[in-house]
């Protein structure tokens, strides 16, 4: 499996969720399923160590989510019947708003009919779902690992548009969304580029982060966030750092600056989307990250190819991405598997499949 850096490789998965219906049923599958997983004990667990710094305003946070996607929040009712919670405890873990985050790594490529994107985070964090998701109510059909159950880290939608976001920093946060309910956002309301940029120059950013949003035609557009300010660029390369945005920076981009030098070195060496992921996705390459601890390891490469409306997902490295005809998926015909496996070069429990990954150790 390649290089072995601190010699623990740890077997993890992803769950593959498949549901066609309303938004409200889609919820409550979810939250059936949820009801008794690891994945919720270890959260609660979570709490009782990291006290949050937001508040929760029930109807201000849904008139926030309505305003850009009313399904989601019909997802989040469906969740509250079956949890049998407070509407504010599922608004706390799943409804995006005003929730704090901490540091991560991500790394995104685009190219010639190709998103490819690195997600480093913490294991603890990790709920191992990849989702496909019919709606038949309202909103565009959508593909992606999801976080936090309602958001999705990267993805696409039934349109093409595929999106990845990176990190930058969490100071002086605003009222808004945080980045994984933005990306369900975009991917549930908007049909390309320049929708996504609009959506992104008007919905209210919680923290600072840059997303890149790509789609059908070919383009690429990166859009530099923080609840002070957004830029729109153009570009194909997004690490942990803004170009246009640069006083909303961090003081240590070292590592952010390495990775952005590999790959605009390697770019012009690329002759396939399969050369850019195993750029992403080879332990060796300088890319792929294995600071786990550091709440920046690598644990999943993501690829969309929206003119063949294909999407390819691998957890940890060196590996062949199972491949997902999302064309097919969408007339009807759903996935042959129910998990897909891999392995990361740590011994921290994942949030998804370990008991222990809350903050009581590190």
């Amino acid at each position: 499996m390649g290089l072995q850096v601190n010699g623990i490789m740890k077997q993890i998965f992803s769950t593959v969720v498949q549901f066609r219906g309303s938004h409200e049923k889609f919820g409550y599958m979810q939250g059936l399923a949820l009801k008794e997983s690891l994945s919720v004990q270890n959260r609660d667990n979570q709490w009782k160590v990291r006290k949050p710094r937001f508040v929760i305003d029930l109807n201000e946070t849904k008139d926030a989510i309505t305003r850009f996607a009313p399904g989601i929040w019909d997802e989040l009712c469906g969740l509250q019947e079956a949890l049998e919670w407070p509407m504010e405890k599922v608004l706390q873990e799943f409804g995006g708003y005003r929730v704090d985050y901490t540091k991560s790594g991500c790394s995104i490529l685009t190219g010639d009919g190709y998103l490819i994107r690195n997600y480093d985070y913490h294991p603890k964090t990790y709920e191992g779902r990849y989702v496909l998701y019919q709606p038949t109510d309202q909103g565009y059909a959508i593909a992606g690992p999801s976080q936090r159950v309602t958001g999705r880290m990267d993805g696409m939608n039934e349109k093409g548009l595929a999106i990845g976001y990176t990190f930058i920093h969490r100071k002086s946060p605003g009222d808004g969304f945080i980045c994984c309910m933005i990306g369900r956002l975009l991917l549930e309301s908007c049909a390309n580029i320049d929708e996504a940029v609009a959506m992104l120059k008007e919905i209210p950013h919680r923290h600072s982060f840059s997303y890149v949003v790509y789609d059908k035609s070919g383009e690429t557009r990166i859009v530099e966030a923080s609840p002070r300010a957004v830029a729109v660029r153009n570009g194909n390369i997004c690490t942990n750092h803004f170009k246009t945005l640069g006083k909303e920076n961090r003081h240590h981009l070292n590592d952010s600056m390495r990775r952005t030098a590999i790959l605009e070195q390697e770019k012009g060496h690329l002759s396939s989307a399969r050369d850019a992921f195993q750029l992403l996705n080879s332990r060796d390459k300088g890319v792929f990250s294995e600071l786990y601890a550091s709440w920046a390891g690598t644990i999943h490469t993501s690829a969309y190819l929206p003119k063949q409306m294909e999407a390819w997902f691998a957890l940890g490295g060196d590996c062949e991405p199972v491949k997902i005809d999302f064309a097919k998926w969408l007339s009807g015909e759903d996935l042959p598997i129910e998990k897909i496996t891999g392995e990361v070069d740590t011994d921290i429990p994942f949030l998804h499949m370990d008991k222990g990954a809350d903050w009581f150790q590190k």
